[in-house]
Parts: structure tokens; sequence; C-alpha cells
């Protein structure tokens, strides 16, 4: 696949799986080279944790979706769109992942914080209150595209001023949509609950992917 010349990418090889060991699963997707479409951490090692051999090449879209757009329409079109930079590309043995993660918090989508003030603001918000966590799925060839969501509803405790700033001044969760990792000190102390996938709160519902990999 040839760079974008309007767009910016990062490009990393990752092993094959658990240090390099094979994999029976999924032999269906052979005959691809898999491309994951996110400078995640989080992602890229939920996937080499999948067992799965990929290469990443993130490319910087704009989060931006159209007004009265619903909550599980968005995360969906967020994926979408990473995915569609490609196509101009896109090699017949190609396979990319695209996803996109969003908090709903009172019908609204909380992003990813751009100081500390703003994720300051977002962890009151979401203090000793119910939210979901959203992400969107898009798996892209030249011969067909499959689209999904994952839903996860989360309830944190009630925040002190001081945790909140313990947290946003030794973690610094400004990659993060609502300011926060329920894999961080954060969720240890401060999500009482959830409802659906933990990884999907992280940034990638495995599960559902595994399901539609082996479907593809």
């Amino acid at each position: 696949m040839e760079n974008p010349q309007n767009i910016k990418s990062h490009s990393l090889l990752l092993p094959f799986g658990e240090a390099g060991r094979g994999f029976v699963f999924l032999q269906n997707l052979e005959q691809y080279e898999i491309i994951l479409a996110s400078k995640s951490p989080r992602r890229q090692q939920i996937l080499s944790d999948l067992g799965l051999k990929f290469r990443v090449q993130a490319m910087e879209i704009p989060e931006v979706f159209p007004e009265g757009m619903g909550m599980t329409e968005i995360p969906v079109y967020l994926a979408e769109l990473k995915s569609s930079a490609f196509l101009p590309y896109l090699k017949n043995n190609q396979l990319v992942i695209t996803a996109d993660t969003i908090v709903w918090l009172k019908d609204k989508v909380l992003n990813k914080p751009v100081d500390f003030a703003d994720g300051f603001q977002m962890l009151k918000e979401l203090s000793g209150e119910k939210h979901q966590v959203l992400t969107g799925v898009c798996l892209l060839s030249t011969e067909k595209k499959i689209s999904f969501f994952a839903s996860t509803d989360v309830w944190f405790k009630q925040l002190s001023d001081e945790e909140i700033n313990y947290y946003l001044e030794h973690y610094r969760p400004y990659d993060k949509a609502g300011a926060y990792g329920i894999q961080e000190w954060i969720g240890y102390i401060g999500i009482e609950r959830i409802e659906g996938s933990f990884f999907n709160v992280m940034g990638l519902p495995v599960q559902n992917l595994y399901e539609h990999l082996k479907a593809f």
C-alpha cells in the first residue's frame, strides 16, 4: 500500500501473536496482510494477544461526525471514515481494521481532553454517574466491508477532586475518550461495575472482532 500524499501515517511491524508462536485459528485470514489502522498501544496489544500477525499504519483523519447523529451511529461512522482513507491504496491481499471509541454521557459525546482543565471537567461529569462506552469497528478489503459496534455500560463512584487531580497528573490521559483508561489507576479505584465487554472500554471489543474475523 502506497502512503497517501495528504494524510499522515505511522507504520510498525508487530510480532506474530504471543512471542511468535504458531496460530491455529483464523486460518481463513492467511491470504491477507492485516493492517491495524490505529496508533493506540491498547488496540495493538489486544490484537497481538489475539494471536494475529499484523502491521500498523495509522492515518490521521479528523474525527468529525454530522450533527444529530445517534449514539450507536457515531463510532461506526468514524470507523468507516478511517477505513475509507485506505480505499485508493488497498491491494487485493490486504485487510484493514479500523476502530473508534466514544464515551457517551447524558446525550453527548465526551471526546479526548485537550488539556488538564478539560480532563478534570470530564471526570467531574462522569463522577457518580453511569455512562456508555461504544466502539465501532470496520473490516475492509477490496472485496468486502463489515462494520459493527459494541456498547458497555460503566458506573463510576463519586470521585473526589484529589483523586481526579492525582490521576490526571500521573497518567495524563489526553489520548483517551472521556479522559480515562479503565485499565489504569482511575479504573481500579473509581469504576464500581460494568455491563458488557471490558476490552470494549479499553478500545477494542475483541470477542466481537474475533467472531467477525472468523466469518470474513
